[in-house]
């Protein structure tokens, strides 16, 4: 059987207020988290804050344990929605912890959380493409032709207002409109930007 009890006994209490992160998605912890109390919010987090929750954790429970059975990194950000009380886990002492089940039980559990990181994988996928989506509709649509023929947009509100237009965080505006830079689908900042490939646009907003 799966000793919760004793593996957490012991184990010292840590205090966290709202805001504060505890998992970043991608990111591989050597410990699990157990909640005592508190609301913990699941999803995709910006710079200060849940940008897209696809859940809250409320204590007493383990902080997106199927990562951890498998021994692979979360794939969902955790930030504390409340004061958090919380104990750290070393991940050797709760996967030691889990090998004490027996093989039956042991499998149908890592089955299980194989399946619930496949599916937070894929509902993780679909917000942050998503965002990307609506950012490349945006610009597409506010789209003209510069003197210089090349094709541009000139930003005539605030980008915190169009953050709000799109329905996301202006750090996660930023953020796509950073990576568009990168990947050289667009070019220039400030308020014209200029859109340098179309077809890859156009294949991002699904048009």
């Amino acid at each position: 059987m799966f000793g919760q009890e004793s593996l957490l006994k012991g184990r010292p209490q840590e205090c966290c207020g709202p805001g504060a992160v505890l998992q970043r998605r991608g990111v591989f912890a050597q410990e699990v988290i157990f909640v005592d109390s508190g609301v913990v919010g699941l999803g995709v987090a910006g710079a200060q804050e849940l940008e897209h929750c696809l859940g809250l954790a409320q204590g007493p429970c383990w902080l997106e344990p199927s990562a951890a059975i498998l021994g692979l990194a979360p794939v969902m950000d955790a930030m504390a929605q409340s004061s958090t009380l919380l104990r750290r886990i070393p991940l050797a002492d709760f996967r030691q912890a889990l090998g004490g089940c027996s093989p039956g039980v042991h499998s149908m559990v890592c089955d299980m959380a194989r399946l619930h990181l496949q599916q937070t994988e894929v509902a993780v996928g679909r917000l942050v493409k998503d965002a990307e989506g609506r950012c490349a509709q945006w610009l597409l649509q506010h789209a003209k032709g510069a003197a210089d023929g090349h094709v541009v947009v000139e930003f005539q509100d605030r980008k915190r207002q169009v953050a709000q237009i799109l329905g996301i965080a202006p750090e996660t505006l930023s953020r796509i409109f950073k990576l568009l830079r990168e990947r050289g689908l667009i070019a220039g900042t400030g308020k014209v930007v200029e859109l340098v490939d179309l077809p890859a646009l156009n294949q991002l907003a699904g048009v």
